[in-house]
């Protein structure tokens, strides 16, 4: 359907015809992106979006950008229901693969080539923000018209409902929502008639002919001009240093006053209000692209984008008594987000106990899977009052367990199949096995055959390594 579609769509901008054709891969939106290579040489980009208010937001933007030579793809043709489209070919390489790879063959460094595209990259969002003053068509913004107090509401649910509810950080709903509330009434207090990117990352610029060029702006809306600075250079997979960051902020204030009176200390001062709502909504994505959908590449940006957080922290960066939220953030910064893996090279097992009613956890490896044992078939300690305040570790618990003949029979089960998976891992060379053990309440059967299997494998397998993780007991 979608390549018939844009084979009609190709006929009627061009004579040459699609000789094939390569889908390019999903990242975090539900648009699909092919290359279409023409006959004569030339490629095409192909899009299929069925939101047609997206569609239109960007229609409108690029029309507008291009004829204010902002480098953007050209709009080339819309299929009559809006859901289909042709842009220029931009190329694959973006800012952030560019990064990427110099840094490595610069042995971690950053070159002055990777800062000096950042720097044209902040210099275009100058003109592209202030564009929002130049009969700009706000009213097509999606989904709504500003980034306004509701647009930051949403943005903060985002961040409480997909990333603390699932990582289950605790917190009390009041107070956190009070400092929420602060802290939207600190940045609507900011002047705010710009175009706002919304998502101005090294990933939404790409690489072209040694210059930058710009897309997925679709979200864009009317808002303040700190936020797109701090998307940028606290994108969380950069990794810019601080001080990196500092140059690059002062560099755009710099291309900033010479366009517009700015007060410089109040633009700093409300910058890392910005710095913060966007690391919190980062967050949510993060949450709800990796929990949710099962992206697991999302779950790799977690480390970086705490570390986000405790820069803010550490420094005293938000000028705002924010009590609850500070907590919430110490509490996400202590806990350990690197996902575990052997950095020697040999195999890792991840053993986990958990409790059902909070929800299977999540492998982090690039498996994005293991194995799931569900214990609650078995004699539940848990309904006896004289063992609802201990674990799956102690020994009145372990002695009520072992007395039953089938406690013994699923644990033979267990480890036979386990050891089939380490056997076969370790002769292929694998490096990770996730194993989680199961039951009502976390407490008591899900301990006790995580441990078991822990010890097992201690046993059997001295050569690979042993991760026993009880999640409702930390």
């Amino acid at each position: 359907m979608e390549i018939n579609q844009l084979n009609i769509l190709t006929a009627c901008y061009t004579t040459a015809t699609i000789t094939r054709s390569e889908r390019i891969a999903q990242s975090g939106s539900n648009r699909i992106y092919t290359r279409l290579f023409l006959s004569d040489g030339t490629t095409l980009m192909g899009v299929y979006n069925d939101d047609v208010k997206e569609n239109e937001a960007f229609f409108t933007f690029t029309d507008f950008f291009y004829r204010e030579g902002i480098n953007v793809p050209q709009l080339l043709t819309v299929s009559d229901d809006r859901q289909y489209y042709l842009l220029s070919d931009l190329g694959n390489e973006t800012l952030f693969s560019y990064l990427s790879r110099r840094k490595e063959e610069c042995g971690g460094e950053l070159p002055e080539d990777v800062v000096n595209y950042f720097k044209a990259a902040l210099r275009e969002l100058v003109r592209i923000q202030l564009c929002g003053r130049k009969n700009f068509d706000f009213s097509v913004c999606y989904p709504r018209e500003a980034f306004d107090r509701q647009s930051m509401q949403w943005d903060l649910n985002y961040f409480k409902y997909f990333f603390l509810k699932v990582a289950y950080i605790p917190f009390d709903e009041q107070r956190l929502e009070d400092d929420f509330q602060t802290l939207m009434d600190y940045l609507t207090q900011t002047e705010s008639d710009f175009f706002l990117f919304r998502d101005f990352q090294s990933r939404n610029i790409m690489i072209k002919d040694n210059d930058v060029y710009f897309i997925d702006y679709q979200g864009g809306r009317k808002g303040a001009l700190q936020y797109d600075v701090a998307s940028l250079l606290f994108q969380a997979r950069a990794g810019l240093s601080d001080q990196l960051r500092e140059q690059l902020l002062e560099y755009y204030l710099q291309e900033l006053q010479q366009q517009l009176e700015v007060d410089a200390d109040d633009f700093r001062s409300r910058y890392y209000g910005f710095v913060l709502i966007r690391a919190l909504q980062v967050l949510g994505a993060y949450g709800y692209r990796g929990y949710f959908e099962r992206k697991t590449h999302f779950l790799k940006s977690i480390p970086p984008a705490v570390e986000n957080l405790r820069y803010l922290l550490d420094n005293q960066k938000i000028s705002i008594e924010l009590p609850e939220l500070t907590a919430v953030m110490r509490n996400i910064i202590a806990r350990p987000w690197q996902p575990q893996k052997s950095d020697d090279g040999k195999l890792t097992v991840v053993v986990k106990s958990f409790s059902y009613k909070k929800g299977i956890p999540q492998d982090e490896s690039d498996n994005g899977g293991g194995f799931v044992f569900d214990c609650r078939a078995l004699p539940n300690p848990g309904r006896e009052k004289a063992y609802r305040n201990f674990t799956g570790q102690d020994a009145c618990v372990i002695e009520y367990l072992e007395k039953y003949p089938e406690v013994a029979e699923f644990k033979q089960h267990l480890f036979a199949i386990v050891d089939m998976s380490v056997d076969n891992y370790l002769e292929r060379q694998f490096t990770h096995l996730c194993v989680n053990c199961g039951c009502t309440g976390g407490q008591h059967r899900s301990v006790y055959f995580a441990q078991s299997i822990a010890d097992h494998l201690r046993a059997k397998y001295p050569q690979i390594n042993v991760v026993l993780q009880h999640r409702e007991q930390e």
